[in-house]
């Protein structure tokens, strides 16, 4: 098993301090929370979509480990102008791919965090912002 010197690299640590990039604002119109299972961290997410039902401006609330808190961020900066099924599909992309059962998803910046795929206890942590946005979202407008 990888050592944990290489989970928590400098670009996941650096990645874990920018979330306020994204500050929490609970006047967002849609507002979602995350929690795992196997490791406690959360994530809340605020969104606001623009007319064409893309996202245009995200908040984050994050309680996480290294690895949820760089997710977090990995998420944000790269969901911007997303549909929501655009968003439902990157998300069962990545767990696919947790799982085992796909390749990487094309999302900028996974790649930073790619070493915690070999850790399971991390993975609800790393799936927490996608989770967290489509809990904001309107239930009827993601597909299943």
């Amino acid at each position: 098993m990888p050592t944990a010197t290489a989970l928590y690299t400098p670009q996941v640590l650096t990645l874990a301090t920018s979330l306020a990039q994204w500050p929490w604002d609970a006047a967002l119109p849609l507002l979602g929370e995350a929690r795992s299972s196997t490791c406690g961290s959360k994530v809340a997410v605020g969104l606001q979509l623009a007319g064409n039902g893309a996202i245009e401006r995200i908040g984050l609330r994050v309680h996480a480990c290294a690895i949820g808190q760089a997710s977090a961020a990995i998420f944000a900066a790269a969901a911007l102008g997303l549909t929501l099924p655009a968003l439902a599909e990157s998300e069962q992309a990545l767990s696919r791919w947790l799982g085992g059962d796909a390749p990487m998803p094309e999302w900028p910046g996974l790649s930073q965090i790619a070493a915690a795929r070999n850790y399971p206890a991390r993975h609800g942590a790393i799936l927490l912002g996608w989770k967290a946005a489509l809990a904001a979202l309107p239930s009827a407008s993601v597909p299943r």
